[in-house]
C-alpha cells in the first residue's frame, strides 16, 4: 500500500510543476488565471501568450510525466511483478494529472491535463500514444478546436486499454481521467455549442 502512496505523490509534486503560470509570472508578469479562459495550461498559454509559448507549455507538460514514470520504473522495476509495476505507474500517471489539475500552492487551480495525459501515455504504451496523438491532431484539425480533439483524446484512451486487454483497475484510472478532463472541458463545449469558442487557427493567425 505504502509503493502506491508513494507514487501517487511522486505524480502530484511532478505535475504542481505549472509552466504556464512560472512563465506568466516570470517572462510576462501576469496570472495566466486572469487571463483567457483562466486555465493554467498549455491551451489557454497558446491562446494569451502566443503558439510559441504555447508550444513550449505543452512540452514540459508531456515531459512531467514521462520523468515520473521513469523515475517509479527506477525504483520498483527490480522488485515487483510486472502486472504491480504497470499498476504503479498509472497511479503514477494519474498522479501527475492531479497535481496539474489541483496544485496545492495555486489554490488548487490549474490546467486542465491534456498534455500530461498524452505525456502518460507515451511513457505507458506508445502504441496507445500514437493512436490518442493522432486522433487529438486530425481532430482538432477538422472542427478547428483543441477541447474536441481532446474528447477523441480520451476516450480513444479508454477504448485503447480495453481493446489491449490492459487490467481492470487500470482502465478504471483510465476512466477516472477522461471523467476528469470532460468536467475540464464543459466550460469549452457549452462555448463551442454557443459559437464562442475561439479556435485553434483564429489562435495562430493572431499570434
Amino acid at each position: 500500500m505504502i509503493r502506491y502512496i508513494i507514487s501517487v505523490i511522486i505524480g502530484y509534486l511532478f505535475g504542481c510543476i505549472q509552466t504556464s503560470y512560472f512563465i506568466g509570472k516570470i517572462i510576462k508578469k501576469t496570472d495566466i488565471r486572469s487571463l483567457g479562459n483562466g486555465n493554467a495550461g498549455a491551451s489557454n498559454a497558446t491562446k494569451v501568450f502566443g503558439w510559441k509559448y504555447g508550444i513550449i507549455v505543452a512540452l514540459i507538460d508531456i515531459i512531467k510525466p514521462i520523468a515520473s514514470i521513469i523515475l517509479i520504473h527506477y525504483l520498483w522495476n527490480n522488485i515487483l511483478a510486472a502486472d504491480e509495476l504497470i499498476f504503479l505507474k498509472f497511479l503514477n500517471g494519474l498522479g501527475v494529472i492531479l497535481g496539474h489539475n489541483y496544485p496545492f500552492f495555486m489554490k488548487f487551480k490549474g490546467g486542465k491535463g491534456t498534455a500530461s495525459l498524452i505525456g502518460m501515455l507515451i511513457a505507458i504504451d506508445i502504441k496507445i500514444a500514437i493512436i490518442g496523438i493522432v486522433l487529438i491532431v486530425l481532430t482538432t484539425i477538422i472542427t478547428d478546436y483543441i477541447a474536441l480533439g481532446t474528447m477523441a483524446l480520451v476516450i480513444s484512451f479508454v477504448i485503447t486499454l480495453i481493446i489491449f486487454e490492459y487490467p481492470f483497475y487500470c482502465i478504471l484510472i483510465s476512466v477516472i481521467i477522461a471523467a476528469m478532463s470532460i468536467y475540464k472541458h464543459i466550460p469549452n463545449m457549452i462555448n463551442i455549442k454557443n459559437k464562442t469558442e475561439t479556435g485553434l487557427r483564429q489562435v495562430i493567425r493572431k499570434k
